[in-house]
């Protein structure tokens, strides 16, 4: 199979003809787009009017920011979610004010900035520390906004500014993180993909190298903050505008995610049985990628287990060797760190090593003991990290749908007669939590929510009455609301600095519903037309 596409065939079963062109109609976009389909961010957009006017499609981004300003005032995701961009967004709009001497829609600019700053005094009331969503630098990124309010609305010692949330301690941090800028030091890698919260030092810091097609930290808000007023880099100049294109003026909070993208859209599609003919080109990407720390989810970012794991898991899927040593140097006393030095702990990373582990043994009989070993422990830590109610929650995902359909998923094919209590539970979660419309969701249902709820029923359930009849009630949501074809304009809800959607990635798991729901006697069969629409990525004009 060396330089050729590889193949695998659905392992469940016959791909119906609708079915199969909307992978390929994935595949081929993953091509198309190789730095990623990743929807805009209010964050970085905001980042990015703040910090450099200069870069094409700047009012277009003062529109975005307008257009998508929330009846109270925030802007973002529900509850904490609407913290850092709400901040972002009335910085950038106050950055505007201060620049512009009047003209087209300065008294649009004045309202919104000030409908910004009333909410934000409320959310910093009613927000503690436990209430802010676990995302990257979130504590760095609050600092720095509130420090940058502060600033632009001179507030006197004696009056109150904006304070973080009750116990959110991030100016002590962010102090220091500037102090090693100032001084010359090399910063940790994973600190660039938030270089713009260190604000004037990160400006042509020599410390920092843009990667080859001038991203900085993977990130349009940390190239721009290195690059500065003048945008004299042309590499990075020339990603900014590259970046800007995609979505007419706003931008995304990472970018690339090439690895990350194509690891999960082909891995999803395959574990659902969906056979997929993956290019040369884009299979001999994912093997050169791996290097002896794995891989990261896309330049200018640092090598991460969770992206590793589902790169290999992809390339033993499609029956192709592979080895686990870039995934080695993450392991910790008990489970995996997403990357080294990591503050927290993430469920769906283990749950995804023990994929990758767990492909390994299988395809290797003779495998050493200690890779046996790793997957009985993996499996016994994602069962002790089950909640009560038999839902998973995870740090890279706002909706516990995904955290309990990546646990689910690898412990029903890994996780041996131990895993079996433990999908029970989660299964009667998954039936109890179904809204009325036969869609799943946290706060509102949505086809992503509804796909991850339906294959933790339809691949990790029993195959009861129960679970087909809440499918196919799932399945009528999946084709009322226009199935993967919805994904365009559903809820981000992957966390980064600010929430996100990974389009493609989005698409795959809900075409893998579609499938499992098709592939199931008695529980659905879709017009053709509806499935043509799932999986179509269409390039940008």
């Amino acid at each position: 199979m060396k330089g050729g596409a590889a193949h695998l065939s659905g392992r469940a079963g016959a791909v119906d003809p609708d079915v199969a062109a909307a992978a390929r109609d994935l595949i081929a976009g993953l091509e198309a787009m190789p730095w990623g389909q990743v929807s805009p961010s209010v964050y970085e957009t905001g980042r990015l009017v703040a910090l450099a006017p200069w870069l094409t499609g700047h009012a277009r981004r003062l529109d975005f920011l307008l257009a998508v300003q929330r009846p109270d005032g925030g802007w973002g995701g529900p509850d904490g979610y609407a913290l850092v961009p709400t901040l972002s967004a009335t910085d950038a709009l106050l950055a505007e004010l201060r620049r512009a001497d009047g003209g087209r829609g300065r008294a649009d600019l004045a309202r919104a900035a000030d409908r910004g700053l009333t909410m934000l005094y409320r959310l910093v009331d009613e927000l503690d520390v436990q209430a802010v969503p676990d995302m990257p630098a979130a504590d760095l990124i609050t600092a720095s906004l509130i420090g940058s309010i502060d600033q632009a609305l001179e507030t006197p010692p004696d009056r109150r500014g904006l304070r973080p949330p009750r116990g959110l301690r991030g100016a002590e941090r962010l102090s220091a993180v500037r102090a090693m800028f100032g001084a010359g030091a090399r910063p940790p890698e994973k600190l660039l993909h938030a270089l713009e919260a260190v604000g004037e030092a990160a400006r042509g810091a020599r410390t920092v190298r843009p990667a080859a097609t001038g991203v900085v930290g993977a990130s349009p808000a940390a190239t721009a903050a290195w690059l500065g007023a003048a945008g004299a880099s042309v590499p990075a100049r020339r990603f900014l505008e590259t970046v800007v294109d995609l979505h007419g003026g706003p931008v995304p909070c990472g970018l690339p995610i090439t690895v990350f993208e194509r690891a999960w859209v082909i891995a999803g599609l395959l574990r659902a049985g969906i056979g997929v003919t993956v290019p040369p080109a884009l299979l001999e990407s994912l093997r050169q990628a791996l290097g002896p720390m794995g891989t990261p989810a896309g330049e200018g970012l640092p090598a991460d287990a969770d992206t590793t794991a589902g790169a290999l898991y992809a390339l033993g899927l499609l029956g192709l060797p592979f080895e686990l040593d870039g995934l080695w140097p993450y392991r910790l006393d008990e489970g995996f760190c997403t990357w080294q030095g990591e503050d927290g702990f993430s469920v769906s990373t283990n749950a995804h090593v023990l994929e990758a582990f767990g492909q390994y043994a299988l395809r290797r009989p003779d495998a050493p003991s200690r890779v046996t070993a790793v997957v009985s422990g993996l499996a016994s830590l994602l069962r002790d990290h089950q909640r009560e109610d038999g839902s998973w929650h995870d740090r890279w995902h706002a909706s516990p749908y995904y955290a309990t359909a990546c646990c689910a998923l690898a412990l029903d094919r890994f996780g041996g007669v131990g895993a079996r209590a433990a999908l029970r539970r989660a299964v009667r979660w998954v039936l109890a939590t179904q809204l009325a419309d036969g869609s799943w969701g946290r706060w509102e249902g949505t086809a992503e929510e509804t796909a991850y709820a339906m294959q933790v029923l339809l691949l990790a359930g029993p195959g009861d009455r129960d679970c087909r009849a809440a499918a196919a009630r799932g399945y009528e949501y999946l084709t009322r609301s226009g199935g993967p074809a919805e994904v365009e304009d559903a809820p981000a809800l992957w966390h980064d600095k600010d929430l996100y959607r990974p389009t493609a990635i989005v698409r795959a798991n809900v075409l893998a519903a579609v499938h499992l729901a098709r592939r199931h006697p008695g529980v659905a069969t879709l017009p053709s037309a509806k499935v043509a629409a799932c999986g179509g990525s269409t390039p940008p004009g």
